[in-house]
C-alpha cells in the first residue's frame, strides 16, 4: 500500500481556533490520518498522510472552516506511512518568525505561479533569497539563491536587516523575491519584508514541492534534493523519496557519500555534527539507538526523536 502525503497551510482569520482542535484531531483520527497540523489565530500548517480518500477527506474538513476555502496542498507519495502519530497543535503562530505585528493576512507579497517563477528570477534585477534554514539549503536550492545561513526561521528578520543595510550601503534596490518548502515561510517573509518598507516583493506560490509537481525537470532550475518534514526525509524532483536520511543525534540530512564517512555511526553521530556532541550525549545516543534495533526486530517502531531537542 502507498500513502498519499499532503503538505498545506492557509493564512486565514481563525479566532476559534482553540474550541475547534479537540474536533479536528478527533475527525482526522476517525479519518486514520497521521501527520502534524498547527493551528493558531493566523491560520493552518501542516503536513498529513494517509490513503488518498482519508486525505482528501481530511482537506475537505480543512476547507469548511470559514476563511479556508481556497487552502491548497501539494501532493506526493510514500510506500511506507511517514509518521508515526497524529498531533493537532495549538500555537501562536503556524510558523514562527517572533515578530509581533507581521499579519500575512493583512499585507503580503506577489504571488508568483511556479510556472512563471524561471522567468522572474533569470530577471538580472531580481535578488532570490532561500528562507529556508541552512541543514535544508545545504542539500538543495535554486541556482543562484542566496543562502542566509539561518538555523531557524526567527533568525530571518535579523538577517534580512542586515541585508537590507548592505543594499542601501551599495545603493541597490533590486526586486526580491524569495521562497521555501511549501510557501509558508516565505509568504510570511513577504509580510514582514512590505512592513519594512520595500515594495517590489515576490514569492513562490505553493513553494518548492508544487514547482517540482508543475515544472517539467528538462526545464528546472532547482538543483540537488529537497528537504521534508518527515521520515522521508528528503524528495527528488519527481518527489519520489531522496537519497538522504536524517541523523537522530543533530536533525540534519545526511546523504549517501556522508554515510560512507567514518565519522557516520547510525543514531549517534554524522560528519557535521561530530565535533559538537560530549561522550555523555553519544553514549545517550547509542542507548537510544540500541532501543531503536530492538524495536526492529520486534516488528515494532520506535518513537526516536529527530534531534537532541526534539
Amino acid at each position: 500500500m502507498s500513502f498519499r502525503v499532503a503538505a498545506f497551510y492557509k493564512f486565514f482569520r481563525f479566532p476559534d481556533y482553540t474550541e475547534r482542535r479537540a474536533a479536528l484531531a478527533q475527525r482526522f483520527c476517525n479519518l486514520g490520518i497521521k501527520g502534524s497540523v498547527l493551528i493558531a489565530e493566523e491560520g493552518v500548517n501542516g503536513t498529513i498522510a494517509g490513503s488518498a480518500e482519508s486525505v482528501e477527506a481530511a482537506l475537505a474538513t480543512l476547507r469548511a472552516l470559514p476563511g479556508a476555502e481556497t487552502l491548497e496542498a501539494k501532493f506526493s507519495e510514500a510506500d511506507a506511512m511517514p509518521f508515526p502519530r497524529l498531533k493537532v497543535r495549538l500555537k501562536r503562530e503556524i510558523v514562527t518568525m517572533g515578530v509581533p505585528g507581521t499579519d500575512p493576512n493583512a499585507l503580503v507579497g506577489t504571488y508568483v505561479k511556479p510556472e512563471d517563477w524561471n522567468a522572474l528570477i533569470s530577471n538580472p534585477d531580481v535578488v532570490l533569497i532561500d528562507t529556508r534554514n541552512e541543514y535544508e539549503v545545504s542539500i538543495g536550492t535554486f541556482e543562484g539563491a542566496i543562502d542566509p545561513k539561518t538555523e531557524s526561521f526567527r533568525e530571518f528578520p535579523a538577517w534580512f536587516r542586515d541585508f537590507r543595510t548592505r543594499l542601501e550601503t551599495e545603493g541597490r534596490t533590486p526586486k526580491i523575491a524569495m521562497f521555501c518548502t511549501g510557501g509558508i515561510r516565505c509568504e510570511k517573509a513577504t509580510s514582514f519584508v512590505k512592513a519594512e518598507g520595500i515594495e517590489d516583493v515576490f514569492h513562490l506560490q505553493g513553494g518548492i514541492l508544487k514547482y517540482l509537481e508543475t515544472v517539467p525537470e528538462p526545464e528546472t532550475k532547482w538543483h540537488g534534493e529537497c528537504y521534508v518534514f518527515d521520515e522521508r526525509v528528503s524528495v527528488r524532483h519527481d518527489l519520489t523519496q531522496g537519497e538522504h536520511v536524517l541523523c537522530h543525534a543533530c536533525g540534519r540530512p545526511v546523504s549517501a557519500e556522508s554515510r560512507q564517512s567514518a565519522d557516520y555511526v547510525e543514531g549517534i553521530s554524522c560528519p557535521a555534527c561530530i565535533g559538537e556532541m560530549t561522550d555523555a550525549q553519544r553514549a545517550r545516543f547509542a542507548e537510544r539507538q540500541r532501543q531503536i534495533e530492538l524495536a526492529r526486530t520486534r516488528g515494532e517502531r520506535h518513537m526516536a526523536p529527530k534531534a537532541e531537542d526534539a
